[in-house]
């Protein structure tokens, strides 16, 4: 780490612990907003706001070079009750910032400081400020309102912590990194009754049952082994009576894939399994199948660049690449197919029993803060040297 700058990492951890008292959900950020736009306001940065509604693009020119890039932090958070005993913890009561997103802020809002201090770079920076990564695809919304046709960038980039990768570790990989999601509702329409006269009833419990269990089969024996799937029933509801029979049971499906094709023959599998296993009980199903997030897919040379940057930032033995993709997703995906650039991992582990991301305990790491602030402001000034 070449940077050394105390007086703004005093700044940053003020700001990540503020984000983190006052977290709001995707598309209603709009203190958040409020706060972000106010700290690049006063550091000289343009500051336009309005997209996916609560966004905010700050830009930076210097030089003469029309070169430029983009660097993306996302800053909603997630509807958890907090449980950390925090002296910062979260004022708003079933609401919290369990991912790491005011970190993630923090660190770009730390980096906008050294850059605008410093202006050791040549051409045009454009730090993207996005909400609603978690639920309502803020990247996919912020491009929509024009994004990169107002702000074009060479290159767009972003990082996500990571309390199951050692600290200070750099975790990327070329080519697909996360998932595309999709969700599924599946209601079993039955005909309810007394639990004491199953014969003169349609029961949709043990019909919701045995499309839980068939589902299961989809994975192992329709799609290739070597296709990364999977197929995730999270909620199954019904009845509230040991003694009624239920008129209908629902259950809720997360389903993670990368090809197109699989993921077309994982929803027309999804379907014909539900609507089977119902007519085999004499029953009909109701499905809402809904596509999200696409693969977050990264670009060679974008992520060939990251790779070298860190290893001179940290060091060979703390960059790596993945062996695999995880099965996890974010829209930054959206932002990747419109233009090159690459989403890699830093490593925020304490301890092995670290609680996890969307943890109502999870707590973020602020010693990290120093390092994904300078490696902002080294990738930035490297990315568009005055060489």
């Amino acid at each position: 780490m070449t940077i050394h700058a105390p007086n703004v990492m005093a700044e940053v951890l003020a700001t990540r612990h503020h984000l983190h008292r006052f977290p709001e959900i995707g598309l209603s950020e709009f203190k958040t907003s409020d706060y972000v736009a106010e700290q690049l306001t006063a550091l000289g940065y343009e500051v336009t706001r309005g997209l996916a509604k609560t966004g905010v693009v700050a830009t930076l020119r210097n030089g003469s070079s029309e070169r430029s890039i983009g660097i993306r932090a996302d800053f909603d958070a997630l509807p958890i009750l907090e449980e950390t005993g925090l002296p910062y913890a979260s004022e708003i009561p079933g609401v919290m910032h369990a991912c790491g997103h005011d970190g993630h802020t923090a660190m770009l809002l730390g980096a906008a400081k050294i850059l605008a201090e410093r202006r050791n770079f040549d051409g045009v920076i454009h730090l993207i400020f996005q909400p609603a990564e978690e639920n309502f695809g803020g990247a996919r919304i912020m491009i929509e309102d024009g994004l990169f046709d107002r702000f074009p960038c060479d290159a767009v980039f972003a990082l996500h912590n990571d309390p199951d990768i050692p600290f200070g570790h750099f975790a990327l990989r070329e080519g697909p990194i996360m998932a595309a999601v999709d969700e599924c509702k599946i209601t079993v329409n039955g005909r309810g009754g007394h639990g004491a006269e199953p014969q003169s009833t349609a029961d949709p419990i043990v019909c919701g049952a045995s499309i839980v269990m068939a589902l299961q089969t989809i994975v192992s024996r329709n799609i290739h082994p070597l296709d990364p799937t999977v197929i995730t029933v999270g909620g199954f509801h019904a009845g509230a009576a040991s003694n009624v029979i239920p008129e209908r049971a629902e259950m809720v499906l997360s389903i993670r894939s990368f090809d197109p094709d699989v993921r077309d023959q994982l929803e027309r599998r999804i379907r014909a399994v539900a609507e089977g296993q119902a007519a085999s009980y004499g029953m009909g199903v109701t499905i809402d199948y809904q596509r999200g997030y696409d693969p977050t897919i990264n670009h060679k040379d974008e992520t060939d660049f990251v790779r070298d940057l860190a290893v001179s930032f940290a060091g060979q033995d703390k960059v790596y690449d993945l062996p695999r993709p995880m099965m996890g997703s974010e829209d930054f995906a959206y932002m990747l197919a419109k233009r090159p650039g690459t989403y890699f991992f830093l490593g925020t582990q304490r301890t092995p029993d670290d609680p996890p991301l969307h943890h109502p305990r999870y707590d973020f790491n602020d010693d990290i803060l120093p390092v994904g602030t300078t490696f902002w402001v080294e990738l930035a000034e490297r990315y568009l040297s005055r060489s």
